[in-house]
């Protein structure tokens, strides 16, 4: 059987693509409304063609629809977004108090990304020195998952502020997995290619972040 041949990306797909990357933004303010009947599957099956070392596929999506549930994750954020506060400097806190730094009241889905720290799958290759890509997986996974969610008008908004070990006592998944991500899924109130941060005077975009060094 003869291979396949590639397809050719031509240099309209590649402008597409370059605007994808600029407006994929990290949401924080969601309507309500719910997205449509498999939607979120959808989305969930296009982040599983992102890479893993040793092909591995370490990633796992918990949907977190349950009240009960949802409550205790935004109590657990709250918490720790408060402490979070407490540490700030008088003159910084006053700007952190201000930020929005989740969508957890209004986003429709609700998305735990876990990543299977037991998993046999991938034999161990490409682990023996850096175990920790395993987890960089789940992480590529999660972008993955972000730009297919662009690429369709979806928004995602990414919890940091969550004690891990408390989220996944939660959710009550297994012992051996570990929180990489606690998405927010819906449609965006508003879109803009500007990250709110920047747009709200926390952090400006980092001049380095786009310098390659030479050695």
């Amino acid at each position: 059987m003869a291979p396949e041949s590639p397809p050719e990306f031509d240099e309209t797909f590649v402008e597409a693509l370059d605007l994808l990357l600029r407006w994929r933004r990290d949401v924080r303010r969601f309507r309500p409304d719910p997205l449509p009947a498999g939607a979120l599957e959808a989305l969930v099956a296009r982040a599983a063609l992102a890479p893993s070392v040793g092909n591995s596929q370490p990633w796992r999506f918990v949907r977190v629809a349950d009240p009960a549930r949802r409550a205790a994750v935004k109590a657990e954020f709250e918490r720790c977004n408060a402490a979070a506060l407490a540490g700030q400097d008088e003159e910084r806190a006053v700007r952190y108090a201000k930020l929005k730094l989740a969508g957890l009241d209004r986003a429709p889905e609700h998305l735990a990304v876990f990543c299977d720290d037991a998993t046999t799958a991938g034999h161990g290759l490409g682990r023996a020195t850096m175990p920790e890509t395993l987890r960089y997986s789940a992480v590529g996974a999660v972008f993955a998952l972000w730009l297919a969610a662009r690429a369709r008008g979806i928004g995602i908004g990414w919890v940091s502020i969550l004690e891990p070990a408390h989220v996944a006592a939660i959710l009550d998944v297994q012992r051996d997995w570990s929180l990489v991500a606690y998405l927010c899924v819906g449609w965006p109130e508003t879109d803009s290619d500007t990250p709110e941060l920047e747009r709200a005077g926390w952090q400006a975009r980092d001049p380095r972040a786009g310098e390659i060094l030479a050695r």
